[in-house]
């Protein structure tokens, strides 16, 4: 393809050929100095359109075949060509002497398409060579008569002769205004000894004459132009270069300025033939360089347009007979070209040979555009390739070239869509009239009341069905405000309803309540939309499943009191039964301890079994406040498999000998935080459990798992933070899928009476959800049992928990420091303090936090220590160990309590913490553990 707009403005002349010489374009700078029209030349032989000798035209076609040859430029040093005189002189041609540059233009598959032919008038430097030569100065000089551009060296050969010094004079004039750049290098190390100004003008006006080229163009002789002007002094042969590189810095360490030229070497000869210098004459062809860049890169975007662009796309040539377009042949064609017509190798085929059908009008159309240049677009069916076209279609090149540019896309769709929207209006009155008959019917009948209203609430229609459903007619509700009708409570919404309708932010669906004519409320369910400034509403009446979902409410809400009945039931006749067999046991030992010379041997066993007993009390409440996460924790960061580890070892003592306790923990350390006494306890309750399903024999697990996401259980939602994952698997007779449900209740069993309290499991629940966890149970009825306890992870190691004071020798004695009992119970606090002077303590009892506040005073002055409740009428007891932290700091507390929820939600109080019921060494432990620290806080003696 051919863009002369690229280089039409470029000040440098430019003829363009195709590979069979003839002219496809010009620019205006060739025009001017050719003195043609463009329609004057253009599809002409390039012989026909210029007329030149037979000498001109051999080495012109030889130039050319070259180029088509080689697909590399060529260079005419000097050629002559005359031109025509201007309008406005006188006579036939000037005489005009030129160095012409073919360079090629290579089509897609690398074959030159076009020649760029670029010319240099050098007129100037010819005649100035004639007259050199008619002087007898290039004999003088060496040069040879033909074909030289060498303007020798004259000074001193004529210097006794004023003609020719004159003459010389003359000649060194034309040589310094030459357009062209030259130089005269003499001797091997070229040195400068003439430079015209074109040539400092190129070089950056440098001081050259006098040195060699090594010293005075450095630039010059690292681009490795002194190679070859040694090249061409050793061996006489004369080089010529066309759009050569140079980088032209002007000063040392300066920025360069990159030039294209094209020069000839000319090498000078003595007498004798020796080369003695070398003769540089060329021309600046930066521009012409910079044009011919453009227009390949020009040729290459569109070349990337044309065979990328959809639309299908191709040039055509037309043939004519007279007037009338009979054939056209195709002279290339985008690839798109043959996705669309289904035709393939179609370039230089005429469009006879491949579509003998096409239609007259396309020749019709395709031959005005070339004979008229106007351009044409149309719509047809290609009927051989079935398909239908969008066509534009306009002339390019020269007239004469009779040549055509098609872009075309595929419509075949569009139109069959088109003909079904036509087929489809043909019918479409009487469409709507069935319609809007159809629309009339399901308004007449609908049981669903329907209305258009304004966005104000003023009615402007209605379907009989408000009739049926409210009473109301169209004649009474035309006009009417419509939310006249509605339920006073359902007011306000109905109005942000219809304001959200009107702003486009519609709730289109919503319920209220409207006024039947007989005054009672029927609820309507709405579903509208807005419209044309209206709305427009549907509304079904839903009386009937409000009410029957009011009553299921009523029935849900009745049923769930009676579960929580039931349970509350089950729980309190639990822990009664539980707690009255503990009481029997307390009540007989106590009636055989008040018997007169009761033996000390069994007075000693009752005393241990009001002991034991009231530790199986104390058990049975802490799993009771476990469950119901009411139990006051004490959590910490420990090793989970260190536990599980030392749980493990003692669990033959629980499960007996034929179940083989197995232990699968990881080697890295898994940490979590949790009270670590009830996380031991969960897991014997856990073994314990699955000791019975197994009967005594079969394979327990203990396994720790990697950290890992919680999982969704029960239907509650998961985490993904990180939790511990601790199961214990069993291969009893697992769980009936309906028990599942239930077997965290408390005092829920599937065993036989007297082989389980049902609070075992309820401990490891409330155990878990208290400690931010949960857990999970896995069962398959005759193949046992998996129970997965998770815990939230800890990224670092806690120190541990003190260990429980049974087992230990007796609490150290006080010595006479003052505790302050803070108790609200009277029977408590008179056991209490009594507890505290037998172990050698002296008491003070106040009957709630505020007389403790009082009696503390502002610096709690003779009192060590303070023994409170947490659960008391007003101020509880964490609330007055904080008050007390912050007025008396150094003034040690310690907390003691049944329960509380408060415990419970906060158990990083920092208090120390005894849970009731409590021995008198608990007590006797815990406050010489705060006695102790405080005293050592303070610096003092801590007494033994």
């Amino acid at each position: 393809m051919n863009y002369q707009s690229l280089f039409e403005t470029s000040p440098n002349p430019y003829l363009v050929l195709d590979r069979r010489s003839h002219v496809v374009g010009a620019n205006r700078a060739y025009l001017a100095s050719s003195g043609r029209q463009l329609s004057d030349i253009t599809g002409r032989w390039v012989w026909d359109a210029f007329p030149a000798s037979e000498e001109t035209r051999r080495q012109v076609d030889a130039s050319l075949d070259r180029v088509v040859r080689t697909r590399q430029p060529d260079t005419m040093a000097l050629l002559r060509f005359d031109v025509p005189r201007p309008e406005m002189e006188v006579g036939g041609l000037i005489e005009r002497y030129w160095s012409i540059t073919h360079a090629p233009v290579l089509d897609t598959a690398g074959e030159v398409e076009f020649i760029l032919q670029h010319p240099v008038d050098v007129t100037g430097f010819r005649h100035l060579q004639e007259a050199i030569e008619r002087s007898g100065l290039s004999s003088a000089l060496g040069i040879p008569p033909v074909g030289s551009e060498i303007l020798g060296r004259a000074q001193g050969v004529y210097d006794s002769n004023l003609a020719l010094r004159t003459q010389r004079d003359g000649l060194a004039e034309m040589f310094a205004q030459a357009p062209s750049f030259m130089a005269l290098l003499r001797g091997p190390d070229h040195r400068f000894e003439l430079a015209n100004g074109s040539y400092l003008k190129l070089i950056g006006h440098r001081e050259v004459l006098g040195r060699p080229i090594a010293e005075a163009l450095p630039d010059a002789a690292a681009q490795g132009y002194l190679e070859l002007l040694d090249h061409v002094f050793e061996t006489g042969e004369t080089y010529f270069a066309s759009g050569a590189s140079y980088a032209v810095q002007a000063e040392p360490g300066g920025d360069a300025d990159q030039r294209y030229l094209d020069f000839v070497y000319q090498p000078i000869r003595d007498r004798q033939g020796e080369v003695t210098g070398i003769f540089v004459e060329g021309t600046d062809v930066t521009d012409r360089k910079a044009g011919e860049v453009a227009l390949a890169a020009s040729e290459a975007r569109y070349r990337t347009l044309f065979e990328t662009v959809e639309s299908g796309f191709c040039i055509i040539e037309l043939r004519f007979e007279g007037e009338k377009a009979v054939d056209y042949r195709i002279v290339e064609a985008n690839p798109a070209f043959e996705r669309l017509t289904g035709q393939s190798g179609v370039t230089g085929r005429w469009v006879s040979d491949f579509a003998p059908n096409l239609e007259a009008h396309w020749f019709e159309a395709y031959g005005s555009v070339a004979l008229t240049g106007e351009p044409v677009r149309f719509e047809n069916a290609a009927e051989p390739f079935q398909r239908w076209y969008d066509v534009q279609a306009l002339r390019i090149g020269d007239p004469a070239a009779r040549r055509v540019a098609i872009l075309f896309n595929d419509i075949t769709e569009r139109r069959k869509a088109e003909d079904a929207l036509l087929d489809l209006t043909a019918s479409l009155e009487a469409q709507v009239e069935e319609r809007t008959r159809d629309r009339d019917r399901i308004w007449r009948l609908s049981t669903d009341i329907m209305l258009v209203a304004g966005f104000g609430g003023t009615v402007t229609a209605t379907n009989p069905a408000w009739e049926a459903v409210l009473g109301w007619t169209e004649a009474e509700l035309l006009g009417r405000d419509l939310l006249e009708l509605v339920h006073p409570d359902d007011l306000e919404r109905s109005i942000q309803s219809i304001a959200a309708l009107e702003s486009g932010e519609a709730p289109w669906r919503f319920d209220n309540r409207f006024r039947h004519k007989d005054g009672s409320h029927r609820w309507i369910a709405w579903a509208a939309r807005p419209e044309d400034g209206r709305i427009f509403a549907v509304g079904r009446d839903i009386q009937r499943e409000k009410e029957q979902a009011e009553a299921l409410q009523k029935t849900e809400d009745a049923l769930r009191q009676s579960q929580k009945m039931e349970t509350v039931g089950q729980l309190t006749g639990g822990v009664a039964h539980d707690f009255n067999n503990l009481l029997t046991i307390i009540r007989s030992s106590v009636d055989f301890l008040r018997r007169p010379g009761l033996p000390e041997e069994r007075r000693q066993r009752y005393v241990e079994a009001v002991s034991d007993t009231v530790d199986r009390a104390a058990r049975l409440t802490g799993q009771l406040l476990a469950f119901a996460r009411r139990q006051a924790l004490k959590p910490e960061v420990f090793d989970v498999g260190a536990r599980l580890r030392a749980v493990g070892e003692m669990l033959d003592t629980v499960t007996g000998s034929r179940i083989h306790v197995a232990i699968e923990v990881p080697d890295e350390p898994c940490f979590a935080r949790a009270d670590v006494s009830q996380f031991e306890t969960a897991l014997v309750n856990m073994a314990v459990n699955a000791r019975d399903a197994m009967e005594g024999q079969g394979r327990l697990t203990l396994a720790l798992a990697a950290p890992g996401p919680l999982p969704g259980i029960r239907g509650h939602a998961g985490s993904q933070d990180r939790f511990v994952a601790v199961s214990v698997t069993d291969t009893g007779s697992g769980i009936a899928p309906g028990q599942i449900s239930r077997i965290f209740e408390p005092f829920y069993t599937t065993k036989e009476v007297g082989k389980g309290t049902g609070l075992g499991l309820s401990q490891v629940f409330g155990f878990a959800k208290q400690s931010g966890g949960d857990v999970d149970v896995r069962s398959v009825v005759g193949d046992g049992t998996t129970f997965t306890l998770y815990l939230p992870e800890e990224r670092a190691e806690g120190g541990a928990a003190d260990s429980d004071d049974t087992g230990r020798a007796p609490a150290p004695a006080g010595t006479g420091q003052c505790v302050l009992v803070v108790e609200d119970n009277i029977e408590v606090g008179r056991f209490c303090t009594q507890i505290l002077e037998d172990l050698g303590y002296r008491t003070a009892w106040a009957a709630n936090a505020e007389e403790a506040l009082a009696r503390l005073g502002a610096d709690g002055h003779g009192f060590d220590v303070v023994f409170s409740d947490v659960v008391m009428p007003g101020m509880g007891g964490i609330v007055l160990a904080q008050t007390l932290r912050e007025r008396l700091p150094g003034l040690p507390v310690v907390l003691t309590s049944g329960y509380s929820h408060v415990l419970a939600q906060e158990a990083d109080h920092g208090f120390e913490l005894l849970h009731k019921p409590y021995s008198a060494d608990q007590v006797g432990r815990a406050l010489q553990r705060v006695i102790s620290k405080a005293a050592a806080t303070r610096g003092a003696d801590v007494p033994s």
